[in-house]
């Protein structure tokens, strides 16, 4: 009896240790599968981690680009070095609204109704607009002449600082030539940097699609085709910048790049402007030569671009401009001396002319020029010490120079077949307003 209840017990203490082992080898094997899924899933996490590393130094490398990107963009605009000048072709948006007043150039020019928009490429400018007057400046190589830095220096330097705020220069680059254009844009951002960034200078510069084909001169010699496209180019360039200019500002003054401006040129204008009974007016000449010194409210600028488009091809602007006055003003079969006196109200001509047409050297190729306001004060001269500004009457050529502290001087040179028979200054009188 004894005996059967050892083997009993043996059995069942048997029974558990086989029933243990059972067991053990169950959980064991049950534990390398969760260490085998453990370790696929640390290996796993590995290979996330590592492809999240190089991800994550690729976006810091193209994050240090992009940044060295901004910061050369940056650097680019502040100092605006003149040997990467980049054209911001579109200056607007995409999803902005383009100016409308382009638009009036669809409906002469065939050509541009493919365009998607007509804009200029803005080269520098904060594109400001809402200001009072807009002084619009085209200019185009003239060789080895220039006279742009002296005009811009005239009249910037005689605005103050309230009537710089309320206005804005635009200098229109109106040649494809682009040594040209760098040597422009780097002369003004070296001498003109703090106009740049306030926005009270602004520098464009003409697409070349914007022109048609002008091969259609109506002289037969070569020399005179190549003045007839120079003369109807630049009707076209004045019309670009007009249109640009519009919405602007409240009034448009026309210049040109080779003029010099009477001391408180602009104080004189806007006071003139502002004390002005009628609203009535056309136009207002601060400059009986030429298309120099013409005043519009802009609000008229499309109607006399809409004229000027009409027969660009047929006189220069000048011309033209006249036209439109006689057309709009002068009664059928009146003289013309009639109807400007008659209407001397409606365009009005201030005295003295605040504006001096310097340029020598004209835009046309071997061309040279001497056409000048008789009596003309230059005030002040604006410049630097040593440099001098030219004039000239009948091929006689005339210098005047500060050369401080050593004093300042006139100095005049003749050609060797000209004799000089009297030579006098001529002291110009307060304005007469008429």
């Amino acid at each position: 009896m004894r005996t059967r209840h050892v083997n009993l017990l043996i059995a069942l203490v048997a029974f558990v240790l086989f029933s243990f082992s059972c067991f053990c080898i169950s959980r064991m094997t049950q534990s390398s599968n969760q260490l085998i899924n453990c370790r696929n899933h640390i290996l796993e996490f590995k290979e996330n981690i590592l492809r999240l590393k190089n991800k994550t130094e690729r976006n810091h490398q193209e994050l240090i680009k992009a940044l060295n990107k901004m910061k050369f963009e940056v650097a680019d605009r502040e100092n605006v070095s003149v040997n990467s000048v980049k054209k911001n072709v579109n200056a607007l948006g995409k999803n902005e609204i383009v100016p409308n007043a382009f638009e009036v150039l669809k409906f002469f020019f065939p050509h541009l109704r493919k365009v998607d928009r007509i804009y200029p490429d803005v080269i520098i400018g904060k594109e400001k607009t809402g200001v009072s007057f807009v002084l619009g400046i085209s200019t185009v190589s003239r060789g080895n002449h220039s006279y742009l830095k002296q005009t811009l220096t005239s009249l910037i330097s005689r605005m103050t600082p309230s009537e710089e705020k309320d206005s804005v220069v635009i200098v229109c680059i109106a040649d494809s030539n682009e040594d040209y254009l760098k040597s422009v844009v780097g002369m003004i951002t070296k001498k003109f940097k703090r106009q740049l960034m306030s926005g009270s200078l602004e520098v464009i510069s003409i697409p070349a699609y914007f022109y048609p084909h002008m091969l259609h001169a109506r002289q037969s010699t070569e020399a005179s085709q190549k003045l007839e496209r120079w003369r109807i180019k630049q009707v076209l360039d004045f019309c670009f910048l007009m249109l640009y200019a519009q919405p602007k500002a409240r009034y448009y003054l026309q210049l040109e790049d080779d003029i010099i401006a009477n001391k408180m040129y602009f104080t004189k204008i806007a006071d003139f402007v502002h004390n002005i009974t009628s609203n009535n007016w056309f136009y207002i000449e601060f400059s009986i030569l030429g298309f120099i010194g013409k005043l519009f409210k802009s609000e008229d600028l499309i109607d006399f671009v809409r004229f000027f488009l009409m027969f660009y091809k047929d006189k220069p602007i000048d011309l033209l401009l006249g036209d439109i006055f006689q057309v709009k003003m002068c009664n059928p079969g009146e003289a013309l001396e009639k109807c400007i006196e008659r209407n001397k109200h409606i365009r009005i001509r201030y005295k003295p002319s605040l504006f001096q047409h310097v340029g020598i050297q004209s835009s046309f190729p071997g061309r040279e020029q001497y056409f000048k306001k008789p009596c003309f004060s230059f005030g002040e001269l604006p410049f630097a010490s040593g440099e001098k500004i030219v004039s000239w009457t009948h091929g006689i050529v005339c210098a005047f120079w500060d050369g401080s502290p050593g004093g300042s001087g006139v100095g005049c040179e003749r050609s060797p077949h000209r004799l000089i028979s009297d030579f006098r200054f001529c002291p110009c009188s307060a304005p007469i307003f008429h």
